[in-house]
């Protein structure tokens, strides 16, 4: 995870500008949505293919499978094959680190989770990665699922429990990692010096936060314009009046140094999730691999 959070940071540093990638196409098919994500850099070219069932939960299967297929940037000569799932999971988590550690307070310590899938695991991993964490509540609807997910941390170093709502009045970091439509708590209740990031939603008319965290907080997303296409929690907001797109930072310029990070008042970092954070990741595992 170390090593995924600094190919991202190393990426937007270098020059990298998300407002170029291609917009995600969804292809709607009878058992639910094919997610096709492209990207190019100036070594390699690749694309996700993302399959999402959402009835296959009930048949003990995952909701997202997939594969990304990894090509050579000048000959688009095929390189590599990567599970898309595996990939999703660190890079969500991953960027999510990079801005958590680039807006969060250095001794953040106590997180509030939501959800107890995949992405939540990734991201207490990713999270515990640039802050010195202690103390994680996890607050999800299926609570065997949420033993499970405790059960995990057991002799990490880590204090894990299961939480309530109420939990992120006393949070320094909040990971909203579910398949919510709705928000998941009322955004009065965050600390003035919390650092939000909800990472679960890519659709217009869905979102995990309200308008209230929205206008109480600093707000970085990953691209203005993919923000704008596809994050409920930002294009509500907009829509409403109660958000000008202007007012929102990316994670290029926070990379640069160009976001004021201010205390007083929360910082949420809103991802949609974007091919050229599957292409910087690939291509950094293929690299890990070759060099083995």
């Amino acid at each position: 995870m170390s090593v995924a959070i600094a190919a991202i940071h190393e990426a937007l540093r270098g020059g990298l500008d998300p407002e170029t990638d291609p917009a995600r196409d969804v292809v709607s098919v009878d058992a639910g949505q094919l997610l096709l994500m492209p990207a190019q850099s100036t070594r390699y070219a690749g694309v996700k293919v993302a399959p999402v069932a959402p009835g296959n939960p009930a048949r003990g299967l995952p909701r997202i499978q997939g594969a990304y297929l990894l090509l050579d940037a000048v000959t688009l000569t095929p390189l590599a094959i990567l599970d898309a799932v595996e990939l999703t999971a660190v890079r969500t988590a991953a960027v999510s680190a990079a801005a958590v550690d680039l807006l969060a307070a250095p001794d953040a310590a106590r997180l509030v989770v939501f959800g107890s899938g995949p992405q939540a695991h990734s991201h207490v991993e990713a999270l515990r990665a640039v802050r010195p964490l202690r103390h994680v509540s996890v607050i999800a609807r299926n609570e065997r699922r949420r033993e499970e997910f405790i059960r995990r941390y057991e002799g990490s170093g880590l204090v894990v429990e299961a939480g309530d709502v109420g939990a992120v009045a006393g949070a320094d970091l909040v990971a909203c990692c579910t398949t919510a439509r709705t928000p998941l708590f009322d955004g009065t209740l965050l600390a003035d010096h919390a650092t939000l990031v909800a990472v679960g939603s890519h659709e217009p008319d869905a979102r995990e936060v309200d308008e209230v965290t929205v206008r109480r907080s600093t707000v970085v997303v990953e691209a203005r314009s993919a923000a704008l296409r596809e994050a409920g929690d930002i294009i509500q907001p907009v829509r409403a009046g109660l958000l000008r797109p202007e007012e929102l930072h990316t994670l290029a310029e926070l990379a640069r140094g160009d976001v004021p990070t201010e205390h007083h008042r929360p910082r949420l970092f809103k991802s949609v999730g974007m091919a050229w954070e599957d292409l910087v990741l690939a291509g950094a595992a293929y690299e890990a691999a070759r060099t083995g």
